[in-house]
């Protein structure tokens, strides 16, 4: 088969299409065929050498796709070669096969067509397990979302007003926020010519947010404090702002607020699982009503991966991007 490979870490251009051996289906594994994948900001990372995969597991890129299973591990109840899915990925999207713990496969959405489910469950077992499994996200109570148009940040924002509660969110120009409000985002905060922690307790009659999921790290770590309410949650998934910053913990105290932080990428099989079933219990029947819908901003071929990672770097796209195995 054909996968996109590193041979060594660089810009864009160190991602190479080239001819792989095929995967072979473990213990508890299914191959899937694939249709399509998605760009994530850890492929990023990945191609440029800062966040290798786990031992054992594919080396190239790609966190999420959709396809057609094609054949059956040992041990493997409840899926049939023919079924059509999408599935949550340590690593080996950006090939035309991957090998899959059962565990982290999800049907396709009714509604929704199979090379566009690669566009979810990155994003919905990301959100689900931070902003909800984790800090417990409640109706009525504000969630501010950093990146509001990113892949993440579209599926935030749905999620957090499907259950009922107030959205604020962070982009970086007038149209990102637009779209950012089609989706459902009550408080819009340019993050470049406006401060996010006055604009929010401007909005929230001083209260500020009740959780805060956040890409940027030690860049915003006091700022963020700064931004939660009494009893607040702040969840960081990312690191774009850096990895060292400086905590007021009596400001932390005061607030009987929490820090956390965490990834997916490298969570054991079984955490991994009992994130995809919450996410197909929880949020499927979201998709498939209508209320939540993926946000795709273009699609590319595969090959022409080194692109897709352009654009995701420049920040020209709302949602995801999708790539085409051929």
């Amino acid at each position: 088969m054909h996968a996109i490979t590193i041979p060594e870490a660089g810009g864009p251009e160190a991602l190479v299409w080239a001819e792989v051996p095929d995967p072979v289906p473990g213990e508890g594994e299914v191959l899937v065929e694939v249709v399509a994948s998605a760009v994530n900001r850890a492929d990023v990372l990945q191609r440029q050498g800062f966040y290798n995969p786990p031992p054992g597991t594919s080396p190239h890129p790609g966190l999420e796709c959709a396809g057609r299973i094609t054949a059956l591990g040992p041990g493997v109840s409840g899926w049939s070669v023919g079924d059509e899915v999408c599935a949550l990925l340590v690593g080996g999207g950006y090939a035309q096969r991957v090998a899959v713990p059962a565990g982290q496969l999800l049907p396709v959405p009714k509604g929704v067509d199979l090379a566009t489910a690669a566009a979810l469950p990155e994003v919905a077992c990301t959100v689900w397990s931070n902003v909800f499994m984790i800090a417990h996200l409640r109706p009525g109570e504000t969630l501010l979302v950093h990146g509001g148009a990113s892949g993440i940040g579209t599926m935030a924002i749905q999620l957090a007003k499907a259950v009922g509660a107030k959205v604020a969110v962070t982009a970086g120009s007038p149209e990102k926020l637009a779209r950012c409000a089609e989706l459902g985002a009550d408080v819009l905060i340019d993050y470049r010519t406006q401060d996010f922690v006055e604009e929010l307790h401007k909005a929230t009659g001083g209260a500020g947010a009740d959780v805060i999921l956040d890409i940027m790290g030690a860049k915003y770590l006091d700022r963020n404090i700064q931004a939660l309410a009494v009893n607040g949650r702040l969840v960081v998934i990312g690191l774009q702002g850096g990895v060292k910053g400086e905590l007021n913990l009596g400001a932390l105290l005061a607030k009987r607020a929490a820090v956390m932080a965490t990834t997916l990428r490298a969570r054991p099989l079984q955490e991994k699982a009992a994130i995809v079933a919450a996410v197909r219990e929880h949020v499927w029947p979201l998709v498939e009503g209508g209320t939540v819908r993926p946000v795709v901003d273009r699609t590319l071929p595969m090959r022409e991966a080194a692109e897709a990672h352009r654009i995701l770097e420049s920040g020209a796209h709302v949602g995801k991007v999708l790539l085409l195995a051929p």
